[in-house]
């Protein structure tokens, strides 16, 4: 009776259980529509968690959309935004106690917007009308300043920079793990609370877009915000903005195609033009609308523009509008070997990789071809020097809307259009309010520059044509081996990747693009930013499913040999004497190996067993350079193999590495019957006598193994009848063996 009680008093448990989970599954269904697989897909690092080079973070609540926003080397953290939620993380662990903030537009704001026909699909991630964080600026050492959607109504505020959650203390476990603006709660030690600074709202117009499917691009200078935004609810009207700083906003002259064309902006960033201050300007990426509608030209054109920092509009003409802009374009194109030019016109990132001379930084493009029918990627580089060349060459002039686009051979006034106040080339004017009516009417109506920019060595550093997915994203990172520095490009696609990529240069006229690894970050979701961390080792790469933080490198994969890791060619990775492991630059130990510019193991490897030929690895490397396969018998002696024996050897700097051997064994007729599953009612009436067999050899143990497993995996899926008809035939062939004996 004991028993028959405890028995029933552990089904009763199991069942209130089970009923219990089943309505908390329900809620968070109806609570948290954003938790289906479909709208969530969770970043695929299974094989990464492995060897310990990633950490996925994505936290449970209806969020969506996470884009990295800023990087703060300095106190290591990274800030998120999405879908109404601000987020701090932990560089060295983004899992380490996260830092969460719930900022969502309010209940009346949502009512509004849903009233204008916006956010339709209000049940699911998609919904817009919810505030969306799209920027993340550093205000001073204790607040940062972020501005959102705000529900197509944007909004800015202030951040306290803590290392402390700030939680409800009337929350469930639920919503205890993160803090709503809405509950704040006063504490003594508020100074160290991450969190929004109570009662302080600001206006977003000017500073963030209404549609959160729009880009936009902020920076702060000198307590002034820099942004090209959409400033109107239907995103009609895009300007470069200038605001706070106790100054008049100013912008772009509003609604003129000569200036902005539909365009899409991509980054911004200050960068000084000479020693003297006052020559400071900011520069703009971003692609545009074509203004040619005859189809001889691209659809879409990639710009870059700048305006002085100290521009502070015209006196008369262009007031509270820059009268410093300029743009011009970006040609990023290949010609092949049939002479056609591919052109990759439209602007999707952009790195700016600082050199030792501030004024003079390495721009590395992405871009991407025009249209669905043709995918195509590319990276680029730009000189500063020669983005300046262009900008201080002849203006583009164009008669009317039917003509084409000429260089202007006319009188350029004084001051030349583009020139900063007080600069070097003009020390006795104080402010653009000065400049004279001529100037200021010539760069309203001449805002192009006749002359495109190309691209270092006027051809792409990177190619990707005929595949099926583009590049989405572009970080840089400057690595020091034993040879020399270089350039390592880990580029994000639409497919949820991130590959790893190295340019060498092949001969004076060519370059040799080695892809060095590529990571199945996310699942069939497309990267949106990325950012870098040489201090740290560390990329961070985001998208709609999360953020997942991945190793800059992963030494041990490619090998146990010294050869693998010769060849790999990864500057990040070197030779130790014992394994391949991640490259010190100020190690003192001589045994480390490494060769990035040819990958010769021969030479590198002496002394570590490297010979013409290595041993099997652990797991086959990728084909990273160009080499050949080759299939032959092995050099090895016969009794240490069988007659028919095959080695797959690639061929790679004239160094052959064994990537497969596999050994050919002829089995018996009956057997080849009981492995392939024939029954005996489907045996031919007539049974031909056995061929005279050549000589078997004994297999060796790993391959009795992998003959055990498929034996056994074949087994199990048989049904009882057809076992029992394999065990009469299995000692029917077991009998012939004995009669062979």
């Amino acid at each position: 009776q004991i028993f028959i009680f405890v028995f029933i008093l552990f089904f009763v448990t199991v069942f209130i259980t089970v009923t219990a989970l089943s309505d908390i599954v329900a809620v968070n269904r109806g609570v948290f529509p954003c938790l289906s697989p479909a709208l969530a897909p969770f970043p695929r690092v299974e094989k990464l968690m492995d060897t310990r080079a990633a950490r996925p973070f994505s936290f449970s609540f209806n969020t969506s959309d996470y884009r990295i926003l800023h990087m703060d080397q300095d106190q290591g953290r990274l800030y998120l935004g999405s879908r109404e939620y601000l987020v701090a993380l932990d560089m060295h662990n983004v899992n380490k106690e996260p830092l969460i903030i719930h900022w969502p537009a309010s209940a009346k704001r949502k009512g509004e917007c849903q009233m204008t026909g916006k956010g339709k699909q209000v049940g699911s991630c998609s919904g817009e009308c919810a505030n969306f964080v799209r920027m993340i600026e550093p205000w001073n050492r204790t607040h940062l300043y972020t501005c959102g959607t705000g529900a197509y109504q944007p909004i800015c505020t202030f951040i306290n920079r803590g290392w402390r959650a700030e939680v409800s203390t009337n929350a469930s476990p639920l919503t205890s793990l993160f803090w709503s603006g809405s509950s704040a709660v006063e504490s003594s030690s508020s100074d160290y609370l991450f969190r929004l600074v109570p009662g302080y709202v600001d206006s977003g117009k000017g500073k963030c877009s209404y549609d959160p499917k729009q880009e936009n691009v902020a920076t702060l200078i000198n307590d002034s915000l820099y942004a090209g935004v959409h400033i109107d609810f239907m995103s009609t009207d895009a300007a470069l903005f200038r605001t706070m700083g106790g100054r008049t906003a100013i912008r772009t002259e509003q609604y003129d195609s000569r200036w902005l064309n539909e365009p899409v902006f991509v980054e911004i960033q200050q960068i000084p033009d000479s020693a003297e201050r006052n020559d400071d300007k900011l520069y703009i990426f971003f692609r545009e609308k074509s203004l040619d509608s005859n189809g001889a030209s691209p659809s879409v054109l990639a710009r870059v523009g700048r305006v002085c920092l100290n521009d502070e509009g015209g006196q008369k003409s262009l007031v509270n509008r820059w009268t410093t802009f300029l743009k011009a374009r970006l040609i990023c194109s290949v010609i092949g070997d049939d002479g056609v030019e591919t052109r990759f016109d439209e602007l999707r990132d952009v790195f700016i990789q600082p050199t030792q001379d501030e004024r003079n930084p390495m721009v590395y493009a992405l871009f991407t071809t025009a249209g669905s029918v043709f995918k195509g990627s590319a990276v680029c580089v730009f000189s500063m020097s020669d983005i300046r060349n262009v900008f201080n060459g002849p203006f583009a002039h164009k008669h009317g809307h039917n003509y084409q686009w000429t260089e202007y051979t006319g009188k350029i006034p004084y001051p030349r259009p583009g020139t900063c106040p007080g600069g070097t080339f003009t020390p006795g004017i104080r402010s653009s309010k000065n400049f004279t009516d001529e100037a200021v009417n010539f760069i309203r109506a001449h805002p192009l520059m006749f002359h495109p920019v190309y691209p270092i060595h006027r051809r792409p550093l990177v190619v990707r044509t005929g595949v099926d997915y583009r590049y989405t994203a572009l970080v840089v990172d400057q690595v020091d081996a034993v040879d020399g520095r270089y350039e390592v490009l880990f580029l994000g696609t639409d497919r949820g990747t991130v590959q790893k990529v190295i340019v060498l240069p092949k001969d004076p006229t060519s370059m040799e693009v080695l892809t060095l690894e590529e990571v199945e970050v996310f699942r069939v979701t497309a990267v949106k930013t990325m950012k870098l961390s040489s201090k740290r080792q560390q990329l961070y790469v985001s998208s709609d499913a999360g953020l997942t933080q991945v190793s800059l490198h992963r030494c041990g994969v490619y090998g146990r040999a010294c050869s693998d890791c010769c060849l790999a060619r990864d500057p990040y990775c070197a030779w130790d004497g014992e394994s391949c492991s991640a490259f010190t630059p100020s190690t003192k130990r001589r045994s480390r190996r490494q060769d990035v510019k040819h990958g010769d193991p021969l030479r590198q490897c002496r002394g570590f067993n490297a010979k013409g030929e290595a041993q099997t690895p652990s797991r086959p490397r990728r084909h990273r350079g160009p080499g050949a396969i080759e299939a032959q018998t092995p050099s090895r002696p016969r009794r240490h193999r069988g007659p028919d024996d095959i080695e797959a050897q690639f061929k790679e700097n004239n160094f052959k590495h064994t990537v497969a051997r596999v050994a050919l064994r002829i089995l018996d007729r009956d057997i080849v019957l009981a492995l392939t599953g024939q029954d005996e009612d489907e045996e031919p009436k007539t049974r031909h006598p056995p061929h005279p067999q050549p000589h078997l050899s004994t297999p060796f143990p790993p391959e009795i193994r992998l003959i055990n497993q498929y034996c056994q995996s074949y087994w199990d899926q048989l049904s009882p009848k057809q076992q029992q008809r394999k065990r009469t035939s299995r000692r029917h062939t077991e009998g012939q063996d004995q009669g062979l004996g």
